[in-house]
């Protein structure tokens, strides 16, 4: 399945999708679309369904019901290698099990788009290479992945998504562990690919800063999608996340004439 895609395309639709898991409802008959190039952010408290959602979206389980489309073709017509050209993951938790070098974890990106138990070429490793130095890793080019700080492996991943050359990338919040300056490093890596990402946060304030749509999730059903000025309100943090929170607007930090939603937190719950 060879597509374009043209800007202003649905790159994903997802329609009524539904989850049950030993009788519980982990999803309950969620829709929502993403075009191509936005990125688009996913909220939600603890249990709330995102992840359960994201591996619906990336094939790792199957929804009870509903139909999820890439391009316009349900994601199940796609072979594994078919679909791995379209779709890349980058997960919370980077794998540990990596006896490589970071060279190497990046060049399984490539694997998709190469026949079975064919080797790399020259453009390959010129790509492999770019990957490296646009996440600042190419002086740890010939470093083991297990050395690195937890950071860095993120931005090896970033590498070898990048590599991978999807037309969707999907993060299941890929910077919960990671220090301030990682978090906002590797969402700016991700929305500078010029992707259709959809990544879920904990960060509110830096999913606001960075999305183009925001979804909301609360147990197991959408309950609000939007820009994050429509979608981020007192109102709805306090609903569903269970805090007394002021939003005020900022300008972005890419573009002064473009606010973003920042939410300023209440304290004093313990009395």
């Amino acid at each position: 399945m060879n597509q374009s895609v043209h800007a202003t395309c649905s790159m994903l639709d997802v329609q009524q999708v539904g989850l049950q898991i030993n009788q519980s409802n982990i999803l309950k008959d969620v829709s929502f679309s993403i075009k191509a190039g936005q990125f688009v952010g996913l909220l939600g408290p603890n249990g709330a369904g995102k992840s359960s959602l994201l591996r619906c979206i990336y094939r790792f389980i199957k929804p009870t019901y509903g139909q999820i489309q890439l391009l316009n073709a349900p994601i199940e017509r796609y072979s594994r290698p078919e679909y791995a050209k379209q779709v890349a993951v980058v997960l919370q938790d980077v794998p540990e099990q990596f006896n490589l070098g970071v060279f190497d974890v990046v060049a399984m990106g490539v694997t998709p788009h190469k026949p079975l138990f064919s080797s790399i070429n020259h453009k390959d490793k010129d790509d492999i290479a770019m990957a490296l130095e646009k996440v600042g890793l190419s002086h740890k080019s010939n470093q083991m992945f297990s050395s690195l700080s937890g950071g860095e492996k993120q931005r090896v991943m970033i590498a070898r998504a990048m590599v991978q050359q999807p037309q969707l990338l999907i993060m299941d919040e890929p910077t919960s562990h990671l220090d301030v300056k990682y978090q906002i490093q590797i969402m700016e890596l991700a929305k500078s690919l010029g992707v259709s990402v959809l990544a879920s946060f904990h960060d509110l304030n830096l999913a606001a800063a960075v999305s183009d749509h925001l979804l909301v999730l609360q147990n197991g059903e959408l309950k609000a999608q939007g820009a994050p000025l429509q979608v981020l309100t007192s109102e709805l943090l306090s609903d569903v996340f269970g805090v007394c929170a002021q939003v005020t607007q900022v300008p972005n930090a890419h573009s002064e004439q473009t606010l973003v939603p920042h939410i300023r937190y209440h304290y004093g719950y313990i009395q």
